[in-house]
């Protein structure tokens, strides 16, 4: 097996650990005492980080993206998970959904998603429905022209529903909105046939709402969406009519990739910040990093560290190959994101009380760290659908 990266991949990291450290992180602390960015600040982020060719780089060199494979995207957000989220996303990745665009869809939300002019936010999670994607009560229901005619190309949809975490929905121009279409039988029932639309934020009937407060990345804020009696044109629907929930699920493997490098960067700043305080803080007349209860997890931290990369990566790598599963996904994102829950927490306890101050960022990692268990499909989701795919061939 090969492990070196390529020379490309190397100024990529180099680069984007750059951008992280001269761009990005003088402004963490600010952002945490606020809950927000000043606008002014992430206009001026976004238009570095399109000046250095780092904006948009999932997408594909044809609509002006960076056009990065797999592994090398990976190699990205875990260097720039290394920073706050709220921070890093202003580097967007455009959902790679929007590559279903056709026609006047391309110009008027892919390429302005891609050159920064547009930004969407997805629009899935429902009170009722969060991991039971299919028991969606948002309900887009046709509706004739004028000549009566009700076909695929006539007429277009009214939209009624309530969305709710949708991240940065409150920085966003548009939703690509998840809603019922109509129903099928299935061997467990009757489910609901999904269709995913371009939704323009300020359209009559749309309303966008501050979600609750949440301890987790500050700055980066959770919203709520009504959409009552919402028209929308025919033109708008995104892909074929029922073929949503194939859209989200080509949607769900790169995300989880997502966090799982995050998740990586993440662990890997806070190992380092906890091995200097090792090092660096005396008790008893040595470094606290020499007693076995201090070295002895720094040690099961920095193995499990390389692990949760490697298994990440090899699924990254599966992705260039056309071969991930839904599997290789799965596994990446939970073992990543579980293991930045236990590293956080072995941070805060070799810390010490100074681990839970506000004047050292490890407390602010351990929060940020517990959401990445839960959205993006909670681990026990993830369980599931390791665990059917073993069981699954044997009948099971």
């Amino acid at each position: 097996m090969e492990f070196r990266l390529t020379d490309e991949q190397r100024m990529i990291v180099e680069t984007v650990g750059k951008f992280v450290t001269n761009e990005l992180d003088p402004h963490a602390d600010e952002v945490e005492r606020l809950d927000a960015i000043p606008p002014q600040l992430a206009r001026s982020i976004r238009e570095k980080a399109i000046e250095a060719g780092l904006y948009a780089a999932n997408m594909p060199v044809e609509t002006g993206g960076g056009g990065l494979d797999a592994v090398s995207l990976t190699l990205v957000e875990r260097e720039l998970g290394k920073t706050g989220l709220a921070l890093q996303m202003l580097v967007a990745r455009p959902s790679n959904i929007l590559e279903a665009c056709e026609g006047e869809q391309r110009t008027r939300y892919l390429l302005p998603a891609v050159r920064g002019e547009r930004h969407d936010c997805l629009a899935m999670t429902e009170p009722g429905a969060g991991s039971d994607v299919r028991s969606m009560r948002t309900r887009a229901v046709r509706v004739a022209d004028g000549s009566g005619n009700s076909g695929d190309d006539a007429g277009g949809y009214v939209l009624n529903g309530t969305k709710h975490f949708i991240s940065h929905a409150d920085m966003a121009d548009f939703a690509i909105v998840f809603a019922a279409t109509g129903t099928e039988e299935t061997p467990r029932g009757t489910k609901n046939l999904i269709t995913a639309f371009l939704v323009d934020l300020d359209t009559p009937g749309v309303e966008v709402r501050r979600g609750s407060g949440c301890v987790s990345h500050r700055g980066y804020h959770q919203c709520e969406l009504t959409f009552t009696d919402v028209p929308l044109p025919a033109g708008q629907r995104l892909g074929e009519e029922g073929e949503g929930f194939a859209l989200m699920g080509r949607w769900l493997g790169a995300s989880r990739l997502q966090v799982a490098a995050t998740s990586i960067g993440r662990a890997r700043r806070v190992l380092d910040l906890t091995l200097e305080w090792a090092a660096g803080r005396e008790q008893f007349g040595q470094p606290v990093g020499r007693f076995q209860g201090v070295s002895f997890p720094l040690a099961d931290m920095a193995t499990e560290l390389e692990a949760a990369e490697l298994l990440t990566l090899r699924a990254a790598w599966k992705h260039d190959q056309g071969t991930m599963t839904d599997r290789d996904a799965a596994m990446a994102k939970l073992y990543a994101s579980e293991l930045l829950g236990r590293i956080t927490d072995q941070a805060v306890q070799t810390f010490g009380g100074m681990g839970l101050m506000a004047e050292l960022p490890i407390e602010r990692y351990w929060r940020d760290a517990r959401v990445e268990r839960i959205w993006d499909g909670t681990s026990e989701i993830q369980r599931h659908i390791i665990s059917r795919s073993l069981l699954r061939p044997l009948g099971a």
